[in-house]
């Protein structure tokens, strides 16, 4: 194959039709190899024994990258230096802190996996997802990632058993995590696929759905969109998991408003007020509180939306009386009747686990570089508008989501990842006609420009006439 041929094979091929240059470009540059080793270490769960210590890939990988990776973001090697990165240390730091105060013996091994976990993951996805051509390639590895998973979810949630998990047990010295028994919902099986818990499948499938639907507009077909992100959904869905159902669900409402209010400039603000009007307005007509009101909808039972409700209540009595270290990785003071320790609400453990300056940490970085990514201006920047509202409503979703589920290993570290690897938004400066837009075309084009239009000058083989082939073979 010509180069020319190669380069019309990465975009549309349809007979009177453009390549696409943006997705070119996307296909050339590829994903860097460490995040493609990172992402195989997260779905591929191998752990190990390393003498007294339980060790995974995960851990592993990021034990290796993490010094550098530090030393490099600490000299600006990538990018200027955010308050969310000393706030993201300062949250481990304090972590390491609370355990030492209530669990001294587990200080090392706790904080070690979970700070390299957290910290290693979001300086992968800060220091290597930086342009718009690393985020496009990220974007479709996900979705081939996803897909990739959904013939054996189907298999699973038919007959119970996760033949991933099931094959890396089977290997000599390894190990992966454990096989979950669930009772069924709605006659299925729950789908864990490769991950810790089916609710973890769940979020991995949810965060896939708006970089399919929203961030590769206009580098596919609209029926091959479209049919992708349906199967992501579906494949989301057979984790049967109310929280993971409430990410997607949330993100399609967001993509349902920005295109019924696509002319209305201050839309977002119009959302915003609704929801305080929402809230307000469940306050003062329930008899129940409006998080209790939300969680009796956003879970598969009322027996469910019941048991998160005291998990939310004693969790929170459990935070004011150790405000300050919080309470380790002790048990929580709970009803009687509550025999299970579990917390659904990440949010939630955060604060009992390392107390108030732990838990704010954390949640301050977070949604510092969220509102500074939702405030860019990149105003006649249209690919930029939606790789940033991709990203945007996939952390809108999540947001939501962790008030309502657990995650940790390696989807926890997949989070982070992901929320270090849209750092790039805030940062990212427009091509030098003043727009990313791949459908512009400049008066004088740039052969060098990875958002340029083609042009019959540059050897690219498109047709400005519907009658004639939109590619034609050279000799090589």
């Amino acid at each position: 194959m010509t180069a020319i041929e190669q380069t019309v094979s990465f975009g549309r091929t349809d007979i009177g039709q453009r390549p696409n240059p943006f997705l070119a470009a996307t296909q050339i540059h590829k994903l860097p190899r460490p995040v493609l080793l990172y992402l195989l270490t997260v779905v591929l769960p191998i752990g190990f024994n390393a003498g007294p210590l339980y060790m995974t890939t995960l851990r592993l990988f990021l034990i290796v990258m993490i010094l550098p990776l530090a030393f490099r973001l600490l000299t600006g090697a990538y990018g200027k230096i955010i308050l969310t990165d000393f706030l993201f240390v300062f949250h481990i730091l304090w972590g390491a802190v609370a355990i030492a105060a209530n669990n001294p013996g587990q200080v090392v091994q706790q904080m070690g996996s979970v700070g390299v976990e957290f910290l290693g993951a979001y300086m992968i996805g800060r220091a290597y997802i930086r342009t718009p051509e690393t985020f496009m390639a990220l974007s479709r590895t996900l979705i081939v990632l996803v897909l990739c998973t959904t013939p054996f979810a189907i298999h699973e949630t038919l007959t119970g058993r996760p033949l991933i998990i099931e094959i890396l047990r089977k290997i000599p010295g390894m190990t992966s995590v454990a096989i979950v028994f669930i009772d069924k919902r709605m006659g299925l099986e729950r789908v864990q696929a490769v991950f810790a818990h089916p609710i973890h499948y769940g979020l991995f499938c949810s965060v896939a759905f708006s970089l399919c639907f929203v961030a590769l507009r206009g580098t596919m077909t609209t029926l091959r969109r479209y049919t992708t992100s349906i199967i992501i959904a579906l494949s989301g869905f057979l984790a049967l998991s109310s929280g993971a159902l409430t990410a997607i669900v949330m993100q399609f409402g967001l993509i349902i408003w920005a295109a019924m209010f696509r002319t209305v400039k201050a839309r977002w603000w119009l959302l915003v007020g609704l929801f305080v009007f929402a809230y307000v307005t469940i306050d003062l007509l329930s008899n129940r509180s409006p998080i209790k009101v939300f969680m009796s909808y956003a879970t598969f039972s009322a027996h469910n939306a019941y048991w998160r409700g005291i998990i939310f209540e004693w969790g929170m009595k459990s935070v004011w009386a150790h405000p300050l270290y919080g309470i380790g990785l002790n048990d929580w003071v709970r009803p009687w009747y509550m025999y299970s320790g579990s917390m659904d609400n990440f949010w939630l453990v955060m604060a009992v686990r390392y107390g108030i300056p732990g838990f704010l940490f954390l949640v301050v970085g977070y949604l510092a570089v969220i509102f500074r990514v939702m405030r860019r201006d990149f105003t006649g920047q249209e690919r930029m508008i939606l790789l940033r509202r991709a990203w945007v409503f996939t952390f809108l979703g999540l947001t939501f989501t962790l008030c309502t589920v657990h995650v940790w290993t390696n989807i926890y570290s997949f989070v982070f990842f992901m929320f270090g690897a849209g750092v790039w938004f805030i940062f990212h400066e427009p091509t030098a006609d003043g727009s990313d837009d791949p459908d512009q075309t400049a008066d004088e084009p740039d052969p060098t420009s990875a958002f340029q239009r083609p042009s019959a000058a540059h050897g690219t083989p498109y047709s400005r006439f519907p009658h004639r082939p939109a590619v034609q073979r050279v000799p090589s």
